[in-house]
């Protein structure tokens, strides 16, 4: 009984071994910032495709223009998801900047 209560945990243990060496998820910082909306001031470019931040004035390619029509050449503040590796973001809400 004790030989099989002990085999028991060894295989578990390995188990347990075997599961954390397969996980495959990095905390870099790109997910991290996409995971989370961020809120961010700018100006939407005429055709509604880019946006430009006022603090750095980097420009970033809006992934969901929709999400923007009627604020064309607008200084806004977007709530998005941002994807630094590709320069795009995607627009939660927005509201006119004061």
């Amino acid at each position: 009984m004790k030989k099989l209560l002990a085999t028991c945990f060894v295989l578990a243990l390995f188990a347990v071994g075997v599961a954390s060496a397969q996980d495959t998820m990095k905390n870099d910082n790109t997910t991290a910032d996409s995971s989370k909306a961020i809120q961010i001031t700018g100006k939407i470019s005429a055709d509604g495709k880019t946006f430009v931040t006022d603090k750095d004035g980097k420009s970033w390619t809006i992934i969901n223009p929709e999400a923007v029509k009627g604020h064309e050449g607008h200084h806004v503040v977007l709530t998005a998801h941002v994807y630094p590796d590709k320069n795009e973001v995607h627009v939660m809400s927005l509201k006119m900047a004061k």
